[in-house]
């Protein structure tokens, strides 16, 4: 008698897991939709719209594992959806803008790059599904796909911004492409920032440098910001791995 309550918690944990939640759901697919909406912008030369709707679709995917967090509606079916729908935002949307803005002239060279990059985000989703429950929550492994994704995006929009097209970067573009792709399927540590917690209290200079960020630094010049944002991000992850090797060899050297 004292073991059929418990087993029907755990059955009703298990439908509850595997259930259908509107909220988080929506969220996702506002970020699929953004995505969706980066690919039709881009077939029709609207770059600017395509870079920005990546952009959006980074947020809502953020917001949406955060709000199923906080209201307790985590589920199978969520995790698998996000999944699908990052493969769309931040795998074929960039690899698709980037060829349509800056690649389309350079022949097999152009589509190559992009399909590597568009690979790597699917071989790095797949990864971290299989993953997550392994690794360092500190500490993504790779570049991860929202931030690869805005790179590229970024990259986009503040070439549009100085009025400079894509077929004259079209090497920096390619070669940043490629950078974007490969590290996502690299092995260096990138900071996952899991362990903020935003209940707990935090000093007033964080509250006040967080405010100059996102309403002074960004607003001042978003595209420019924005991608030196992304691109020291994914160039931390390097640097953490240099450091990490030096660190090392200072530990094994003799005394």
């Amino acid at each position: 008698m004292t073991h059929e309550p418990q087993s029907r918690l755990v059955l009703r944990s298990k439908l509850r897991r595997r259930g259908i939640y509107l909220l988080p759901n929506l969220f996702t697919t506002a970020a699929l939709f953004a995505g969706f909406y980066a690919i039709v912008q881009a077939m029709n030369g609207r770059f600017e719209h395509s870079a920005v709707s990546i952009f959006i679709a980074m947020v809502l995917d953020g917001l949406d594992g955060r709000v199923a967090r906080l209201t307790h509606t985590q589920s199978e079916f969520g995790a698998e959806y996000d999944s699908l729908a990052d493969m769309v935002s931040f795998g074929a949307a960039p690899a698709l803008v980037i060829y349509e803005w800056a690649l389309k002239g350079m022949g097999k060279l152009g589509w190559i790059a992009a399909f590597i990059y568009c690979v790597s985000a699917a071989l790095r989703l797949a990864r971290f599904n299989t993953n997550a429950e392994v690794i360092d929550k500190r500490f993504f492994q790779g570049l991860p796909t929202p931030a690869a994704a805005a790179l590229i995006a970024g990259l986009v929009w503040v070439m549009l911004d100085f009025d400079i097209a894509g077929s004259d970067v079209r090497w920096l573009a390619w070669c940043i492409t490629l950078f974007a792709g490969l590290t996502m399927v690299s092995n260096l540590p990138y900071y996952s920032g899991k362990e903020i917690n935003l209940r707990k209290s935090v000093p007033f200079i964080t509250v006040l440098l967080l405010a100059l960020f996102f309403f002074v630094l960004i607003p001042s010049h978003p595209p420019v910001v924005l991608f030196c944002l992304f691109l020291l991000y994914a160039l931390s992850g390097y640097g953490l791995r240099l450091w990490r090797l030096m660190k090392r060899k200072r530990m094994s050297a003799p005394q």
